[in-house]
């Protein structure tokens, strides 16, 4: 039995590492799309994505949510909200990566917890220890630091956390499992995704028909692109801890900060390490504080450290 334990949480940390390594080295992928532009692939990216966790759903015959859901309205208003904050996340990630803000982008995933926090004590009246207000004020004074340092507020980064927040919190009241989460809202960014592409296709926009056979099975991809790395993570998620997930996280801004840098020699001034090591020292002082709140009883209920992308978490968000 204690083997099986063992090899089920090595299993769990395995499709952990997968999962945030894919959602960390996304930024490579998307530039291979050009001359897409980015709601041309977003688009792309929301109607593939529901053709491939279809097929996925056909194979595990895991139907009968469906059926529930549409009789459930308020929770079918939730997916409606998920699919569009969601959108909104992929669009941003996507056309920053293309446009050379991936530091940028990587940052909106550095403050996403400090942001699910904020709004668990603003929305849900949560309450919180001080280590986490301290956190949360550190990563308020970085954002100032870093106003000044890109000489206006970095939005792309607060659209990223902001968005994958909301989409977070919007998850936990719908309740809905990884694949069939992306699956209803996928199927609700279908309609106007599909749309989108047969006007640009009539305008001739469209590059799915004119960038030849690669570029298209490219396109398509998009969707194994989302749904594989959500794949992984629900594989995680039921073998290892919350608070090992809380760490896992970080390996995605982490690879996409060391592209930004390294890969794509964006430019990092002063002030801009200055406000990342802000971001950084308010991330220490949450994980300090969740590992030792893990190690004793728990009194009140606190704001996890992190709210998985999709079933990830997207949602470890989904990140990307």
């Amino acid at each position: 039995m204690a083997g099986t334990s063992t090899g089920e949480h090595r299993t769990g940390l395995v499709n952990g590492f997968a999962a945030y390594g894919m959602w960390g080295l996304v930024p490579l992928f998307w530039p291979l799309l050009k001359p897409a532009g980015a709601m041309e692939i977003l688009a792309h990216r929301m109607a593939w994505s529901l053709v491939f966790v279809a097929v996925a759903l056909v194979f595990v015959r895991r139907w009968a949510w469906a059926g529930e859901l549409l009789r459930q309205p308020r929770r079918l208003g939730l997916v409606v909200v998920a699919a569009a904050v969601i959108t909104v996340n992929w669009g941003v990630y996507i056309w920053a990566v293309n446009s050379g803000h991936v530091v940028e982008a990587s940052l909106g995933y550095f403050i996403n917890p400090l942001v699910t926090i904020a709004m668990g004590v603003l929305l849900l009246k949560e309450r919180l220890r001080r280590a986490q207000w301290a956190a949360v004020g550190v990563g308020a004074a970085a954002v100032v630091v870093l106003t000044v340092g890109y000489g206006r507020p970095p939005w792309i980064s607060l659209c990223l956390a902001f968005s994958f927040a909301t989409y977070g919190l919007v998850k936990k009241k719908v309740a809905l499992g990884g694949f069939e989460s992306l699956a209803a809202e996928t199927a609700v960014q279908f309609v106007p995704a599909f749309g989108y592409l047969v006007w640009l296709g009539v305008h001739g926009g469209a590059t799915f028909t004119t960038g030849g056979t690669g570029h298209a099975l490219l396109l398509a991809s998009t969707g194994v692109v989302t749904a594989l790395p959500l794949v992984c993570f629900g594989a995680a998620a039921i073998r290892v801890p919350l608070s090992t997930l809380g760490l896992l996280q970080y390996l995605a801004p982490v690879f996409q900060f060391l592209l930004g840098i390294l890969y794509f020699h964006e430019a990092m001034p002063l002030e801009r390490w200055a406000g990342f090591a802000l971001v950084w020292l308010a991330l220490v002082l949450l994980t300090w504080d969740a590992l030792r709140a893990a190690r004793r009883p728990r009194v009140v209920a606190v704001s996890p450290l992190v709210e998985a992308p999709d079933p990830a978490r997207p949602d470890v968000r989904r990140v990307g």
